[in-house]
């Protein structure tokens, strides 16, 4: 890079906001120049309208910044989005109209037919659907969603399985961290030595981006994966990471070495050169207890995701164990591997971005 592309964060104040944030900081190719959130926090310095909550410092320059309101002009064209989804719904296609590249994390438009949804790794293809976009026409600005963070590892994990044998069915189980639920999302006494087997919308989320993600791009839309699909997630005691216990059936019989090999040999075209990927996007681990969220989530600077307890299942085929940092693989860090997969396709010089590839 000769110089860094200008970027923006909207909904910086909040809990995936803040981690954009920490991931950003020495950045190779990206530069936080522009902050917003809600109104409460427009006008004042960033120090002072976050109450940081991540274990690294928060960095003086983005502390001495000043919040700017929730608006396209002065934002700068690259946006990376941190917003609720009702919020996400109305605001996206605002910047997006204005010529914006909003790569975000909210459920808002993942299922929009016109709209990608990607892990880089998974189906970087399928950004394509960017110029089926109405605004890519008329301003050169898009939107491109990552998945829900409970779809991310297990989508992860099934696709060089899905790939070598093909998967007729999928049964996930979650265990998901509270800090998917943002900061104050749920109150300790709710959740302190407990278990709350409801989290408002996940279970439909994770059915269908799961089969979205596996789907073929074909022609102007995405054909889902042909399989059925189901997922009962639930919110634990634990502060990152999310533990998912998969059972699939598969479409032509696997030994046990061969989906090994499957995870081992998973070599991805796109991404893998990008500097927010891991070097071994799916990493196995033989222990018999493994993996755990507070040994194992932050595998590949939290970009990996971990596998292990791979066994017969007596109802279907296989159950395996799968774990993701739930707001680095599974929200902020990915998002910002696919604006680095945007930037290496020369998708964001196209929206004005303020830099170019050497």
């Amino acid at each position: 890079m000769k110089s860094k592309y200008s970027i923006g964060i909207l909904g910086a104040t909040g809990a995936v906001g803040q981690r954009f944030i920490q991931l950003l900081e020495n950045h190779p190719w990206f530069e936080v120049t522009w902050l917003a959130a809600s109104d409460r926090s427009s006008g004042k310095p960033y120090a002072e309208a976050c109450k940081w909550r991540l274990g690294t410092p928060l960095p003086e320059r983005i502390a001495r910044m000043t919040v700017s309101p929730a608006e396209p002009e002065g934002a700068p064209k690259i946006i990376f989005a941190a917003l609720d989804a009702a919020i996400a719904r109305e605001m996206e296609p605002k910047f997006a109209d204005a010529g914006c590249a909003v790569v975000s994390n909210s459920s808002a438009y993942r299922m929009a037919a016109n709209v990608p949804l990607v892990i880089p790794e998974i189906n970087a293809d399928h950004l394509h659907l960017i110029e089926e976009q109405p605004s890519r026409r008329d301003s050169g600005g898009y939107m491109v969603t990552n998945p829900n963070c409970s779809t991310i590892g297990l989508v992860m994990a099934l696709k060089p399985i899905e790939e070598r044998f093909g998967i007729e069915q999928i049964f996930a189980a979650t265990m998901q961290a509270v800090s998917g639920a943002g900061y104050l999302g749920v109150p300790s006494m709710d959740i302190l030595g407990n278990v709350i087997p409801y989290i408002a919308s996940e279970e439909e989320k994770m059915e269908a981006e799961t089969l979205k993600l596996l789907g073929r791009l074909e022609g102007h839309t995405v054909t889902p994966l042909s399989a059925k699909v189901t997922a009962h997630c639930n919110r634990v005691a634990v502060e990152d990471g999310h533990t998912e216990s998969v059972s699939i059936k598969l479409k032509r019989p696997a030994r046990r070495e061969e989906i090994l090999a499957a995870w081992a040999e998973f070599r991805p075209l796109a991404g893998q050169d990008l500097p927010t990927a891991p070097d071994q996007p799916i990493e196995w681990t033989p222990q018999p207890d493994r993996p755990q969220p507070r040994l194992d989530r932050n595998r590949g600077n939290g970009m990996a995701v971990t596998v292990g307890r791979l066994r017969p299942c007596g109802v279907l085929d296989w159950k395996f164990t799968v774990l993701s940092h739930n707001t680095i693989r599974g929200a902020a860090g990915a998002a910002i591997l696919n604006a680095e997969l945007l930037a290496s396709l020369g998708k964001l010089e196209l929206v004005g971005a303020a830099a170019a590839h050497a």
